[in-house]
């Protein structure tokens, strides 16, 4: 895991270390901690955390609590719903019915039925079911460095997670568009050919395309929003081959991107299923897949689904609660406008610094590329930890993204204002100063 806590290395207090004694006798040893000295949260405020000792941490990573941490309108919907009721799918429910349809209607007619889970891994492996069941093939194709979640029939095709996790034999992995290193290459194009070439692997070795899955910002192989409108060809692509489009939206959806409410839509292209994940609740469980009725025909037909929690009414009030703060208080068009401003301001603060390959983004999902060498596009994994870091000790929160771990992560709530974004950039010109 990229930008882990390393036992033995940083700074922890006494009682911190202690901490960190008790998780690992108690919780095992395949949890992680972030930065090299770890944090000791004790509670949330918008873009807001505080540790322990009261000292407050700017949140620009974490789009779980995607409207701020303890939104109010979203920390009563919850209380009053579980005060009233808190059942499953089984029985008869309006509060279901009302957020399902609140939700499809942010999507195009075509994706007009969903189907409720709690977390993004569940949803994609739901996806997965139907997938196979509408196309039978099994055969699925990711970008190199793509996450998708951490169920073993999610994993098998979550290549970030590592080499220790090994990929399914039906998997074909392809680069991602990474418009940094295409030079003058048609990004969109070079992504359909390495596509193709990938369903041309599967037919070889008598597998049939089922998926292309793609989390459409391309968040772990090192935020690649562009250019916009370079998906369709892919997309085709794997219809072409009898296969579905699935857009991964657990982290470029609700609103993130600024200039649209899900990431597929800034590339003119509607996806056969989207799954959904994280933000939906604000941090209540919740997860969703959005499809055309068509793609869920045969398995509902065939096959029964029931998820204990997933849709369950206190989840639903929880997400409903989302929906409207991010209608109601401008969320999106906030991503878009500050988000801009940020950029700019990155941009203008990684002029003339030669370890800064590259600042790109859009709303409220950035990165910046750090290189050892500008000509050669060298990623520098090394100065990118060491700035991470360095803005924790400082007091601002990000993590690092990419297949070489050199891309700043900047993902900050999407009540995150200019005042913040100010504060952003006058501690990451500090780190940069002493990082070099």
């Amino acid at each position: 895991m990229p930008n882990a806590f390393t036992p033995g290395r940083g700074h922890l207090s006494p009682a911190d270390a202690a901490l960190v004694a008790r998780r690992a006798r108690v919780l095992g040893p395949a949890y992680r901690l972030m930065y090299e000295s770890p944090l000791h949260l004790v509670r949330g405020d918008g873009v807001w955390l505080y540790d322990e000792t009261g000292r407050a941490y700017l949140d620009a990573y974490n789009n779980v609590t995607s409207i701020g941490h303890c939104h109010p309108h979203v920390v009563e919907a919850i209380r009053s719903q579980v005060g009233r009721l808190a059942t499953n799918t089984r029985y008869l429910h309006t509060l279901i019915l009302d957020y399902a349809e609140a939700l499809i209607a942010t999507f195009p007619a075509e994706l007009s039925q969903v189907m409720f889970a709690c977390t993004g891994s569940e949803a994609n492996d739901l996806a997965l079911r139907v997938a196979k069941a509408y196309t039978g093939g099994t055969g699925i194709i990711v970008t190199e460095n793509a996450y998708h979640g951490i169920t073993d029939a999610v994993a098998a095709f979550s290549p970030s997670l590592g080499r220790s996790v090994d990929l399914g034999a039906h998997v074909r992995t392809v680069p991602a568009p990474d418009r940094y290193r295409a030079g003058s290459s048609d990004v969109g194009a070079a992504f359909r050919g390495h596509v193709e070439a990938a369903i041309a692997d599967l037919r070889r070795h008598g597998i049939k395309p089922a998926v292309l899955i793609v989390d459409t910002l391309f968040t772990s192989d090192g935020v690649l929003p562009g250019p916009a409108g370079f998906l369709a060809g892919a997309a085709q692509a794997i219809r072409e081959a009898g296969g579905l489009f699935i857009a991964d939206e657990v982290q470029p959806g609700f609103g993130r991107t600024g200039d649209a409410f899900w990431g597929f839509q800034r590339h003119d292209v509607v996806p056969d299923m989207v799954t959904l994940g994280k933000p939906m609740g604000n941090g209540q469980p919740m997860s969703a897949v959005v499809m055309r009725p068509d793609v869920i025909e045969r398995f509902g037909r065939e096959a029964r689904y029931f998820n204990t929690f997933g849709g369950n009414a206190v989840s639903c009030a929880a997400a409903m609660a989302v929906l409207q703060v991010i209608e109601r208080e401008e969320l999106q068009r906030n991503a878009r406008e500050t988000g801009a401003y940020l950029l700019d301001r990155l941009t203008t603060a990684a002029t003339g610094c030669e370890a800064i390959g590259d600042v790109r983004g859009t709303g409220f999902f950035l990165g910046v590329e750090f290189v050892s060498d500008r000509a050669a596009r060298t990623p520098d994994r090394e100065r990118a930890s060491r700035v991470v870091n360095a803005m924790r000790e400082e007091g601002v929160l990000i993590s690092v993204s990419g297949l070489s771990h050199n891309v700043l992560k900047i993902r900050p709530p999407l009540v995150f204002e200019r005042e913040h974004a100010d504060l952003f950039v006058h501690v990451f010109e500090s780190a940069l100063a002493r990082t070099q």
